[in-house]
C-alpha cells in the first residue's frame, strides 16, 4: 500500500489502540488521512457491534459515585461478556464515569439518555462514544443496566471490587467509614427494607398468617397465639429489616442503633446483585 508509512500506522495505532493491520487498512481506505481513518475505524466498529449485539453480558461491575462531602450519589450497572474485561482499567473508568455523570449531570431515566451525555473523563466525547470506542478496541459488547441517583449524601460499597454487587446508601450525618460499614452489612445480609414500615404489607401479612397457623398446629390456646405471633414477628423483622438486623461487626446492637450511636440517620438504600433485577 504505497504512501502509507510505518510512522503513520504507528501514530494511528497509538491513538486508537487498534491492531496495526486494522490501522494500516484504515489509512489505505482514507488515502492516508488520519482523521478520516479514525472515523472509518469507528464505523467499522459499529458494524461489528451491531452483529454482536445479541451476545450474553452476564459479567460486569457497578460504577459508584459517593461521599458524605457530596450532596448527591449514584450507582450504575455496566455489563460485559467476560470476567477479564471487568478488571480492564478503561472499563472501570467507563463504569465510574457513568455514575459520576448521572450524579453531577441533569440526571437520566434510561441508559440511552445517560449515554448521550458528556463523559466526565474524555473531553469532547459523549459516554456513548467512550463506550463505542472501548468496544472497538476490546471487541466485547457492553450494556448499561440499572441506574439510580439519590439527591443526598451517600455512602457506598462494591463487593468483590464491584463485580458481584453494589450498595448505595443515603444518610444524614455520620462519616464515610460508618456509612461504608453499614453498606458492607447490607451486601452481606441483604435486608428487604430500611425499616418495618417500608416492608411490603402483603409479605408481612403472609408471614403473620403462616406464624398464626403454625401456632395453632402446635395446639396453643387462641388467647395466647397473638402474643406468640408478635414475638415471632420480631424475629422476622430482625431478618428482613436493615434497622432491626443485628450489626455484623457487633451483633449485640442493631444496625439502627449502630448508626444512631455514630450520629448517622439512615435515609434509604439500594442493593443490586449483578444481573439480578
Amino acid at each position: 500500500m504505497p504512501g502509507i508509512t510505518a510512522a503513520a500506522v504507528k501514530a494511528l495505532r497509538e491513538r486508537t489502540g487498534l491492531p496495526m493491520m486494522d490501522c494500516k487498512k484504515a489509512l489505505a481506505e482514507c488515502d492516508g488521512d488520519e482523521e478520516n481513518a479514525v472515523d472509518w475505524l469507528r464505523k467499522q466498529g459499529l458494524k461489528t457491534m451491531e452483529k454482536r449485539s445479541g451476545r450474553d453480558t452476564s459479567f460486569g461491575r457497578m460504577g459508584l459515585y459517593k461521599g458524605l462531602d457530596k450532596n448527591v450519589g449514584a450507582m450504575v450497572e455496566l455489563k460485559c461478556e467476560s470476567a477479564p474485561v471487568t478488571q480492564n482499567d478503561e472499563f472501570i473508568q467507563l463504569a465510574d464515569d457513568l455514575a459520576q455523570q448521572l450524579a453531577e449531570g441533569p440526571g437520566a431515566e434510561t441508559a440511552e439518555e445517560l449515554l448521550d451525555q458528556p463523559s466526565p473523563s474524555k473531553d469532547g466525547m459523549t459516554l456513548r462514544e467512550q463506550k463505542d470506542d472501548l468496544f472497538n478496541r476490546i471487541r466485547e459488547v457492553f450494556n448499561v443496566g440499572r441506574l439510580i441517583k439519590f439527591d443526598g449524601s451517600c455512602g457506598g460499597y462494591c463487593h468483590n471490587a464491584g463485580t458481584v454487587s453494589g450498595v448505595l446508601l443515603e444518610v444524614d450525618g455520620g462519616s464515610d467509614d460508618i456509612a461504608k460499614d453499614v453498606c458492607m452489612h447490607i451486601a452481606a445480609m441483604r435486608p428487604q427494607a430500611l425499616n418495618v414500615e417500608e416492608l411490603d404489607p402483603t409479605v408481612v401479612a403472609r408471614e403473620r398468617d403462616v406464624l398464626t397457623e403454625a401456632a395453632r398446629q402446635e395446639g396453643k390456646p387462641e388467647n395466647i397465639i397473638e402474643k406468640m405471633v408478635e414475638g415471632r414477628m420480631r424475629n422476622f423483622y430482625a431478618e428482613s429489616v436493615l434497622a432491626e438486623q443485628p450489626f455484623v461487626k457487633d451483633d449485640k446492637q442493631t444496625v439502627g442503633k449502630f448508626a444512631e450511636s455514630n450520629g448517622m440517620k439512615l435515609v434509604r438504600f439500594t442493593h443490586w446483585e449483578l444481573g439480578k433485577e
